[in-house]
C-alpha cells in the first residue's frame, strides 16, 4: 500500500537567493556602499576587531573614483551610522563629513586603492589572532576549507617600520599585496580587499578566524596540510569575491535587522 503522493518540488525561480544588487543611479550605489560600510564597521566592533583608534574600512566612491568613504577618527565602530561616514580624497583630505580621519591608517588604504582600481573596499584592523599570526611572520596554511580560500592568494609584507605615515611605505605595502585578496603585515596585522564592502569585510572575518584556527591547531599539535591540488580546487570554488559576498549576507542581515539605526 502506497502513502500519499508527496508535494511536487517548487520551481527554483520561486525560491529566494540574494545576489549583489544592481543600481539604477550613482546616488543609489553610493548609499548602498555607505550602508554596507557602516554595517561592516559595527560587525567588526561586535567581533572585537577594534583596538583604540586603530583600524579602518574604506569604500571607493562610485562616482569619484579617487575619493573614499571611511570611518571617522575616534568614533567607536559599534556606534557608526551612515551619516557619520567621512569622504576623503586620495591625499586624505576630508571633502565631505564632520570628523577627522586617521591619516596614518588612510595612507596605506590610499596606496592600495591607487594600485588596485578593481578594488572597491579595503579592510585593516588590529585583530588579536591576526596580530598573533603577523608576529610570527607566517602565512595561512591550507589546513581547513576556509583557509584554502586564501591559498596562494595572500602574501606577507615582511617588514615593520612603526606607524605608517608616508606614501612610500603605503606603496611598498600595496606592491606586496599585488593581485592578491589579502596581506599579512608582519608584526602588525591583516589587510583584505574586495570588489565590494561585503567581500572585503568577509575576507577579513574569515582570515581572522583562520588565523585563530591555525594558531590553536599548532598549539595542540602538528596540523595536517591539505595537498596542493585539493587546496587549489577549494580556492577555485570558495575564493572568489562573489562567494565572499554571499557568505557575508547572514552577518549583514543580522546587524541591519538588530541595529537599524546604523542606516540613519
Amino acid at each position: 500500500m502506497h502513502g500519499p503522493t508527496p508535494p511536487a518540488p517548487l520551481p527554483t525561480d520561486r525560491l529566494q537567493f540574494a545576489m549583489p544588487p544592481r543600481h539604477e543611479s550613482v546616488e543609489d550605489e553610493r548609499r548602498h556602499r555607505k550602508e554596507r560600510l557602516a554595517g561592516a564597521l559595527r560587525i567588526f566592533g561586535r567581533l572585537g576587531f577594534e583596538d583604540g583608534v586603530s583600524g579602518h574600512i574604506t569604500a571607493r566612491d562610485p562616482e569619484y573614483s579617487d575619493c573614499f568613504w571611511v570611518n571617522p577618527f575616534g568614533l567607536p565602530f559599534k556606534h557608526v551610522t551612515v551619516s557619520d561616514l567621512v569622504m576623503v580624497n586620495a591625499d586624505g583630505q576630508v571633502v565631505e563629513g564632520r570628523y577627522h580621519v586617521n591619516q596614518a591608517a588612510f595612507t596605506v588604504h590610499a596606496q592600495v586603492h591607487a594600485a588596485r582600481p578593481d578594488v572597491v573596499a579595503v579592510a585593516h584592523c588590529h585583530s588579536v589572532h591576526g596580530r598573533a599570526l603577523a608576529a610570527l611572520g607566517d602565512l595561512l596554511d591550507p589546513i581547513t576549507q576556509e583557509s584554502c580560500a586564501f591559498y596562494e592568494d595572500h602574501s606577507l609584507y615582511d617588514a615593520y617600520s612603526g606607524v605608517t605615515v608616508d606614501a612610500g611605505e603605503g606603496r611598498r605595502i600595496a606592491a606586496a599585496l599585488g593581485t592578491h585578496k589579502a596581506l599579512v603585515l608582519r608584526n602588525h596585522g591583516l589587510l583584505t580587499v574586495g570588489d565590494s564592502v561585503d567581500a572585503a569585510a568577509w575576507w577579513f572575518v574569515s582570515m581572522e578566524r583562520s588565523s585563530q584556527v591555525q594558531l590553536t591547531a599548532r598549539a595542540a599539535g602538528r596540523p595536517v596540510l591539505i595537498d596542493h591540488r585539493q587546496a587549489v580546487a577549494t580556492r577555485e570554488q570558495l575564493g572568489g569575491d562573489l562567494v565572499a559576498w554571499i557568505n557575508y549576507q547572514p552577518l549583514w542581515q543580522d546587524i541591519s535587522r538588530s541595529e537599524p539605526d546604523l542606516l540613519s
